[in-house]
């Protein structure tokens, strides 16, 4: 596995290259959710890039960037047995200047759910996207279904900019018992560990009620925010899969969306219906 930390010695390496790249962008702080996105763009790809960047621009002030966690020896383990071909792994300093242009979320669907809470998160999601996108050029770019608006909102970057990479969703992985993998679990005690057992509770009662007949989203996310009442809730919002607001599930063009506190750690989650 080659490490490359300059983005245009990453750009010179790769400007002679004609193999099809299936590239993972993450934050670090690897687990199984992220080893599952490497085995899908290993097999389907003839040169695997994986970059490590805790990108500063989505944090807002006073947010987790400088305790966000890092397993630096770790991560580098799991990619090359993981099949990495190539570990981009740059410093802040290396992608961003002191005068920046940077990529604005669209004014809708970039200031509703997290982006309502996070103003300005976005922006930074989709700037450090682009510039990744543009140093690597791949072929195939893999994310996964857990953080649904900010997949919503690159492969609308990617359709509106006239990208030609290719966006993978994959689905949520998570824990036997149903907690969706994020590297921010580790902030969990074992106390608040089982109180976030009840997001994927609240999303299989409302994957029950729908498969019952039971289409109404204001009766549905009611029942959820029963399920969710010991915690602090930021929103519970049923969507259609392009961000559109519902007053009924249509099958087949849905996602529940969820987001809440537990303890001092924000998590996510949805359920695709």
């Amino acid at each position: 596995m080659k490490i490359i930390s300059n983005p245009l010695e990453l750009k010179k390496y790769l400007k002679s290259n004609s193999k099809i790249i299936g590239f993972v962008p993450t934050m670090g702080a690897l687990h199984e959710g992220h080893i599952s996105l490497f085995k899908e763009a290993r097999q389907n790809n003839e040169l695997l890039i994986v970059s490590i960047f805790v990108n500063p621009t989505q944090f807002l002030h006073g947010e987790d960037l400088d305790k966000y966690p890092k397993k630096e020896e770790a991560d580098k383990k799991i990619c090359s047995l993981s099949g990495v071909d190539i570990l981009f792994f740059p410093h802040a300093q290396d992608i961003y200047t002191d005068d920046e242009i940077s990529l604005q979320a669209p004014s809708q669907r970039g200031y509703i759910l997290e982006g309502y809470s996070r103003p300005g998160h976005f922006n930074g999601v989709l700037t450090v996207v682009n510039k990744l996108f543009n140093i690597i050029n791949p072929t195939n770019a893999y994310f996964g279904k857990k953080d649904a608006q900010q997949l919503h909102l690159i492969s609308l970057m990617v359709k509106q900019l006239f990208m030609s990479v290719n966006i993978v969703e994959m689905d949520t992985m998570r824990e036997s018992d149903g907690l969706a993998l994020s590297s921010r679990n580790i902030y969990l005690s074992q106390d608040q560990r089982v109180e976030a057992l009840k997001i994927s509770s609240s999303l299989q009662v409302a994957f029950g009620m729908v498969n019952s007949g039971i289409l109404d989203t204001k009766k549905i996310v009611k029942k959820m925010r029963e399920k969710l009442n010991s915690l602090e809730i930021f929103y519970i919002e049923a969507l259609s899969r392009d961000f559109k607001p519902l007053t009924s599930i249509i099958i087949g063009n849905s996602i529940i969306l969820v987001e809440v506190k537990v303890g001092t750690t924000r998590l996510l989650d949805n359920i695709y219906l």
